[in-house]
């Protein structure tokens, strides 16, 4: 069964009209996550028709949309300042994804490139010190934006970023400039919307579960981020990761996280279609698995 984001958060957001209700999202609190930073994720998750302004509880004193100083715990209202005024979630969702792969021919290139490039995991900082001999176990190449939804890649207008490209896709998803390379642990937590990387915080790892590898508030490699390299990562999509994550993981109860571990021999199908948003994970698994049959190769 899909575990619920919202069994572990300690910090929990509420209409400051409406106290007693049910809270509107929340989140799990990492020491990485500042005021500012809170401000700045609520905007992502909360439309208003007029200003407000956020407060802890137990002390009723507004936080600063400037303050640098770490989060703290607890219940936070959100308050309008015009009488009459409303709160409420916006209607954005996060993607449904799968667990990125690199099976076919189409990735090839992709995976040369940002192996060549990173040589380490650019979330732990882990050099891979076997890749002269080109042994590259537990490392893996993460797409930032998944393959399985090139048609929303194309409509956001992001090919226009895409400076270098190393396949023969018109929007340059495949690019390299789209991917990192981590550990494979890492790598699964990244493709759940466990984590993101914030690159207007100067590309600080933010955590949004119990962070059990210690990379909450650690920043991206320069590795793969360099302004001169024509290869580096893309900013805007590291952004559109942040958002899809703040979102996963702050909303209502939060998405599901997905089981990705299928046994040999297990219902896989059955599984995944008598689950939440069973269409779109099967469509992503599917591509994934069968990426030929993408209407866009």
């Amino acid at each position: 069964m899909p575990e619920n984001r919202s069994l572990i958060r300690n910090v929990h957001l509420f209409d400051g009209s409406k106290p007693d209700d049910p809270p509107l999202g929340g989140l799990y609190l990492n020491p990485s996550v500042t005021k500012k930073k809170f401000h700045r994720m609520l905007k992502i998750v909360i439309a208003a028709d007029c200003p407000y302004r956020v407060r802890l509880r137990e002390t009723e004193v507004p936080l600063s949309p400037d303050d640098d100083e770490p989060l703290e715990s607890g219940h936070y209202d959100i308050v309008t300042d015009t009488p009459g005024g409303r709160i409420w979630l916006t209607d954005e969702r996060c993607i449904a994804r799968s667990f990125s792969r690199t099976v076919s021919k189409r990735d090839r290139r992709f995976r040369e490139q940002v192996r060549q490039r990173d040589g380490k995991c650019v979330i732990t900082g882990l050099v891979n010190r076997a890749a002269f001999v080109d042994e590259w176990t537990s490392f893996e190449t993460a797409h930032i934006f998944p393959l399985s939804h090139e048609e929303l890649f194309r409509s956001l207008g992001y090919p226009q970023y895409v400076t270098n490209r190393c396949d023969d896709s018109p929007t340059g998803i495949n690019s390299c400039q789209n991917g990192l390379l981590m550990r494979s642990n890492i790598h699964q937590q990244f493709d759940s919307f466990n984590f993101a990387i914030d690159p207007d915080d100067d590309y600080k790892v933010t955590c949004f579960r119990i962070d059990l590898d210690g990379i909450d508030g650690r920043t991206l490699d320069p590795v793969c981020r360099d302004p001169n390299d024509e290869k580096r990562v893309i900013d805007e999509f590291l952004r559109w990761h942040f958002r899809q994550t703040v979102l996963a993981n702050m909303k209502a109860n939060g998405e599901p996280i997905f089981e990705f571990d299928f046994p040999d021999g297990s219902d896989m199908v059955g599984e995944i279609l008598s689950g939440p948003r069973a269409a779109e994970r099967m469509e992503a698994e599917l591509f994934s698995r069968l990426p030929s049959v993408s209407p866009i190769s």
